[in-house]
């Protein structure tokens, strides 16, 4: 078999799709020639080459709408990307239920949701599918501030093992654990330029991500490049974190 990054011929669908580091997954996979459906709560102008479709990823029903809309008109689904997520800044000791219970439901159980619904189309088809679930570095340490996201991103890593496990050989299911990435709201998460610049003197290799290098690896993932793995918790993060006696 030839080696290939050609996805031409194969759907994919990317949840979150517009902006910040979707919008990067969704230029990567248009680049690699394939056919991307976008979906997020509101209309917004698609990706150019994209298509966009309406969705809360928290309805389970309107997941399953979605799903098969994309296949009604595409006649199939090949990878699905599950990037929808995040959440807001705020202290864990006052956080109410009803907070917790929407980050986890957006970066836990919607992308479950997601998955089953796609897991169906692709067990029927002769060529499986992919499944990349977009989780984060807080997977895997301390998440002050965010720390039900933080909960919600392990999880998600731990069900990318599980499916992974149920699901094959058909389906494959990975993860990519996020680390520190430039988008359009970079400036309100980390501060101004020099502070962004202090930030990223940490980062191993000098900086953040760009949405397009998270793109990649996704690409990767769900291309016959990653024919063999499945399971896997792929780390996007710039080689981690120093730890802090460093800076002292």
């Amino acid at each position: 078999m030839a080696l290939s990054l050609d996805l031409a011929g194969r759907v994919v669908l990317v949840t979150g799709g517009t902006r910040g580091i979707g919008r990067g997954i969704t230029t990567a996979f248009l680049d690699a020639g394939a056919t991307v459906v976008t979906c997020s709560r509101s209309e917004v102008e698609p990706v150019p080459g994209s298509s966009h479709r309406v969705c809360d990823v928290r309805d389970a029903e309107a997941v399953t709408a979605l799903v098969e809309e994309v296949v009604a008109e595409h006649g199939r689904l090949d990878v699905l990307v599950n990037n929808a997520g995040g959440a807001p800044a705020t202290d864990a000791a006052t956080a109410s239920p009803r907070f917790h219970d929407k980050i986890l439901a957006l970066n836990l159980s919607a992308p479950l949701v997601l998955a089953q619904a796609a897991n169906r189309v692709m067990q029927a088809q002769a060529t499986g599918g992919a499944i990349v679930n977009i989780s984060s570095i807080s997977a895997h340490r301390p998440a002050p501030t965010i720390a039900a996201y933080g909960a919600a991103k392990a999880g998600l890593d731990s069900l990318t093992r599980s499916l992974a496990m149920e699901w094959g050989p058909r389906v494959r299911v990975n993860a990519i654990d996020v680390g520190l990435c430039r988008t359009e709201q970079t400036d309100d998460h980390y501060g101004d330029d020099t502070r962004v610049a202090a930030i990223e003197s940490t980062i191993p290799l000098g900086r953040m991500a760009t949405p397009t290098e998270v793109g990649h690896v996704a690409v990767f993932l769900a291309s016959p490049l990653a024919s063999y793995v499945s399971g896997a918790r792929v780390s996007c993060d710039g080689g981690g974190e120093p730890p802090v006696f460093l800076h002292i």
